[in-house]
């Protein structure tokens, strides 16, 4: 007495139909060279939307850390100054700030280390007249640079 479990037929249980049947499986590769390249975009990404503007603050030997969410105001080396990444009067800077941002009452001011005092200054003296805290945004000073001076 003999019994055939998988057919008789030698493939293991399997069947091909005319010797050239297909096995469908799923490649998981390209998902995750996909998976990753997205990754490595946004991880890239963020720290260029963080601020948007490019600006190289002045180093400083002391820095505080605030992690506070307040409205960011950078000025350029060109003078040009912005709310959140849009331009805006610096006539018009504190209203702006009291609009869109009712509850603030502190700002972070950017300025790049190159940019004329006197921009900066007239900007200090309008945020001051509206009643915000001015927080100066620096980097700290590198080890190297401590020595000179």
């Amino acid at each position: 007495m003999a019994i055939s479990v998988n057919g008789g037929n030698g493939s293991g249980g399997r069947r091909r139909r005319g010797g050239t049947g297909s096995l469908a499986e799923i490649n998981v590769t390209p998902f995750v060279d996909v998976v990753l390249v997205l990754l490595i975009i946004f991880m890239l990404t963020a720290h260029v939307m963080e601020f948007g503007i490019e600006v190289d603050v002045p180093k400083v030997a002391m820095v505080k850390d605030k992690t506070e969410e307040l409205p960011v105001v950078t000025m350029t080396k060109a003078g040009d100054i912005t709310l959140n990444g849009k331009t805006v009067n610096y006539h018009e800077l504190g209203a702006t700030i009291h609009a869109q941002f009712p509850k603030a009452r502190g700002v972070y001011v950017r300025a790049d280390k190159e940019t004329i005092w006197d921009g900066v200054a007239q900007v200090l003296a309008v945020l001051g007249e509206s009643k915000f805290q001015v927080n100066v945004v620096t980097q700290p000073a590198d080890s190297a640079d401590k020595g000179r001076k």
